[in-house]
């Protein structure tokens, strides 16, 4: 079971590895500002969001490692 979570956490860990790649090359390559509209603003919004959602998959492979870790030495 141990096992199960650690190969998982790794996975997810890749996951949001990638994922946070994917958004700083979105932000590098986009426009900084045009005349009527700044996209700079929308973005770091959805960033921002996005990395939220990231930490809160981390906790959760922190908690899941724990139960295992606990499971372990019952």
């Amino acid at each position: 079971m141990f096992m199960q979570i650690a190969i998982g956490a790794i996975g997810i860990g890749i996951v949001l590895m990638v994922g946070y790649l994917v958004i700083a090359q979105v932000q590098a390559s986009l426009p900084t500002a045009t005349a009527d509209y700044n996209i700079t603003d929308e973005v770091d919004g959805t960033s921002s969001t996005v990395f939220a959602g990231f930490g809160l998959v981390a906790v959760g492979i922190i908690v899941l490692a724990a139960f295992g870790l606990i499971n372990i030495f019952k």
